[in-house]
């Protein structure tokens, strides 16, 4: 699409950039004045470079006053290469209507993880492989003791506390203190639906993958519990009758024996006697709570202080960096502080400079006692797991799996839909374009844009072929491509 043919209402775009010494760029953007694309912008539709985009509205009381005619005369903004495809993305994502498409992607989602977990609890309800043991070991020999943790507290703990909490935070902590107060309201209540909405689906396909996984594994190994022999009641007096294996050779002889030795009648106690690999209480309560402390981190900003890797400058590390003179900021001294450089850099009479920003001042150590808070649901987790040590449900090994499971999949679903805690500014990821809602295609490599590229090359030519093997191509191609680009305008 040429830029002569894009329209001409201005809308004022900021994004801030970690790699870049400025705290703040603009850009000027032409796009359809539309409601639409403004809430396209403020959900934090992004372009190929995976920085978050926010609507800046002008003064209060004139929400869309930006929205203005610019002059015939004025050029049309240049797009910075990386950009190229940020207007298509708004045009498929921005549109201001609901896609059914986009919604029955989601709400298929949603029957996913039912479907997983409703696969997890019909392995639940089914036989374990009850593997063979020995009535002299003394690993299955410990008594039946009461849950201290039920599974009923577990249910409550793992899934409905922390569904609640991510209702609460994102009621009250989200969009956060970046949104002027010109801000309609129906956008920022858009974006607390959308925050709640992923936050519920993290939680979702982190308890329901780690439901499936264990209890399928539970039934497939059946391991001996530490309790067994208390749950069975073995028929010791007839033990040769029901060996499997062992030695018949030695003294008294050592047999491994089937289930059927057991005398006792519950037939549920007994398979669930053979549930020990790997713990279901472990993982369940790490997928959900790990999972909410990193839904907590992100909202709260926990993160290590993390400072981006650069090259080593010295500057950047003396006791007052920002005083450091340099070549470029000695020989700018008599320029006004609201000038800037050829480069960009802000330059003051001073003779200081924003791009000599001090190491330690690029991060912070969050407040103490919010991290507490964070650790909480991670501690709460740990302490359920011990529990199944001290009331003889597994072994050690079974709940170290067990949780292992269950932090891996609250890591996943995580950052299924989520930014990273260190970049992503507390923020879940935007919602899929209505093109690639559910499919987006082998070469595009994200579900963000239109179903086709932008920069599709209208020529009949066979792509494959370097540059220089087209007619009008310099030794490097670049004729060639400045060719399809006036083509393409």
């Amino acid at each position: 699409m040429a830029t002569a043919d894009l329209p001409s209402p201005l809308v004022k775009l900021s994004y801030a950039s970690k790699a870049s010494s400025n705290p703040s760029r603009q850009l000027l953007l032409p796009v359809l004045p539309s409601l639409g694309a403004i809430h396209g912008l403020v959900e934090g539709h992004r372009c190929s470079t995976n920085r978050p985009w926010l609507f800046i509205p002008p003064s209060e009381g004139h929400p869309y006053k930006d929205l203005r005619r610019t002059s015939p005369t004025t050029s049309p903004p240049t797009l910075h290469p990386n950009n190229g495809n940020m207007l298509s993305i708004l045009r498929s994502r921005g549109g201001g209507r609901v896609s059914a498409v986009l919604v029955l992607s989601y709400v298929f989602d949603w029957i996913c993880i039912i479907v997983a977990a409703a696969i997890g609890a019909v392995f639940s309800g089914r036989s374990p492989n009850m593997h063979p043991f020995s009535v002299v070991d003394l690993s299955i020999s410990y008594p039946l003791l009461q849950n201290t943790v039920s599974t009923t507290t577990l249910f409550l703990v793992s899934l409905v506390a922390p569904a609640i909490i991510v209702v609460l935070v994102t009621l009250c902590l989200v969009p956060g203190p970046t949104v002027p107060k010109s801000t309609p309201k129906g956008l920022i209540w858009r974006r607390k639906l959308w925050e709640w909405h992923t936050g519920w689906l993290g939680l979702a396909l982190s308890l329901a993958t780690t439901f499936v996984i264990t209890n399928g594994m539970k039934n497939l190994f059946g391991k001996p519990r530490p309790d067994l022999l208390a749950r069975c009641n073995p028929d010791v007096a007839n033990v040769a009758k029901y060996a499997v294996g062992g030695y018949d050779n030695v003294t008294g002889g050592v047999f491994l024996v089937s289930h059927a030795i057991c005398l006792s009648t519950d037939t549920s106690v007994i398979e669930e006697g053979f549930r020990s690999f790997p713990s279901g209480h472990s993982s369940f309560a790490a997928a959900g709570l790990v999972y909410l402390s990193l839904f907590l981190a992100s909202k709260l900003a926990i993160t290590i202080p993390f400072l981006a890797p650069v090259a080593y400058d010295a500057a950047r590390y003396a006791a007052f960096p920002s005083r450091v003179q340099r070549p470029e900021t000695q020989q700018r001294t008599e320029v006004p502080a609201d000038k800037t450089s050829s480069a960009g850099l802000v330059t003051y009479p001073s003779g200081h400079n924003d791009a000599i920003i001090a190491a330690r001042n690029q991060a912070a150590a969050p407040p103490l006692y919010l991290l507490v808070l964070v650790l909480i649901p991670f501690f709460t987790s740990i302490y359920i797991s011990a529990t199944r040590w001290s009331d003889f449900k597994h072994q050690g090994f079974d709940i170290l799996f067990g949780y292992f499971i269950g932090t891996v999949t609250s890591i996943f679903a995580f950052r299924f839909y989520h930014l990273p805690m260190s970049q992503g500014a507390g923020w879940s990821w935007g919602p899929r374009s209505r093109d690639r809602s559910f499919w987006a295609g082998v070469g595009v490599g994200n579900y963000a844009g239109e179903r086709e590229p932008s920069s599709v090359v209208k020529q009949d030519q066979d792509v494959e072929l370097s540059a220089t093997e087209h007619p009008g191509a310099g030794s490097n191609g670049q004729a060639n491509t400045n060719q399809h680009a006036a083509a393409a305008s």
